[in-house]
């Protein structure tokens, strides 16, 4: 790297959660610190983190206080936007077709979002860093009744504001669409189309937030939620970054270019613009030990 470029890393999806909670897997841990010690390596100017860093934050406010201990112990500062195992889900009036979840009572509500913010930080931001402006937000709140999306329109108008930047690059949990930024309407009651719905933004805000971001002169779109890295998309001006977990692989046969592995993704800022990659993990943990059920069951079935 030449002495005029830097780094930063987008990491997403670690669900560290606590040994306290009623359900735990140690392997995931295992997995963040070899992914701690990878990043320490490439020594980033930064680290933005894409939410769920909690396994049920959720439903344990106190699992926030481990997942800051793991990342203020890298010593490099870092960026959070909220995930839905930390807040809760996309809002939703309607049971969805899996019959192994509970859709509704999983709607993000704003005592989470409060003690997200408690234990992490605030909801938005924005700075600029050599040049490049750093943004994010936990875009799924938008178009819905909670207080926290009003606030959020007001910061989304902010943006367009503010001094341009050399690059704009805006973190969120949820991707805007699963294919593209034409992707119709998911429906949550049909089982064939039930994971697209939960993994992606609906189409109004999907627009919504796209309008307002080509507005701020964002250039690239970070996301997690999906545990499945597709190298970057690019749709009218806006570089579209699906990242991988740390902790464990969904959706493997989504995409034809889908990649499963663990890792996290490396971003260097050179005089010519923005080059990624991907790292995967030097070692996945086969641990098999822990306690409780995995996947996204019922809130009663991840609770102590």
């Amino acid at each position: 790297m030449s002495r005029d470029s830097w780094r930063f890393v987008h990491v997403t999806d670690i669900h560290l959660g606590s040994p306290d909670s009623y359900r735990f897997t140690p392997a995931f841990v295992d997995n963040w610190t070899t992914a701690a010690a990878q990043i320490l390596a490439l020594a980033p100017d930064l680290v933005l983190v894409g939410g769920d860093i909690t396994r049920d934050g959720n439903l344990n406010p106190f699992e926030f206080a481990s997942s800051r201990e793991a990342l203020e112990a890298l010593g490099i500062p870092w960026h959070c936007v909220p995930g839905n195992m930390d807040t809760g889900n996309k809002h939703t009036d309607r049971q969805g077709a899996r019959d192994d979840r509970d859709d509704v009572a999983c709607n993000v509500t704003t005592a989470q979002l409060e003690a997200y913010c408690d234990g992490i930080g605030p909801l938005t931001w924005s700075f600029v860093h050599r040049g490049v402006r750093f943004s994010g937000c936990y875009e799924i709140i938008q178009g819905t009744p909670l207080p926290a999306a009003s606030e959020l329109e007001t910061w989304l108008a902010s943006l367009s504001t503010l001094s341009p930047a050399r690059a704009h690059v805006m973190l969120n949990h949820y991707p805007l669409f699963t294919d593209t930024p034409d992707d119709p309407p998911r429906d949550i009651t049909d089982a064939v189309g039930y994971l697209d719905w939960y993994f992606s933004a609906d189409p109004a805000q999907r627009r919504h937030l796209t309008q307002a971001y080509k507005a701020a002169g964002v250039t690239h779109v970070l996301s997690g939620h999906i545990h499945c890295r597709r190298p970057p998309l690019s749709f009218d001006g806006l570089t579209y970054c699906f990242g991988a977990s740390t902790a464990f692989a969904q959706w493997a046969d989504r995409w034809p270019d889908g990649d499963a592995r663990l890792g996290f993704q490396v971003f260097t800022v050179t005089p010519s613009g923005i080059d990624y990659a991907f790292e995967p993990l030097a070692q996945v943990s086969t641990r098999t030990d822990g306690w409780g059920p995995g996947g996204h069951p019922k809130p009663d079935a991840r609770r102590r």
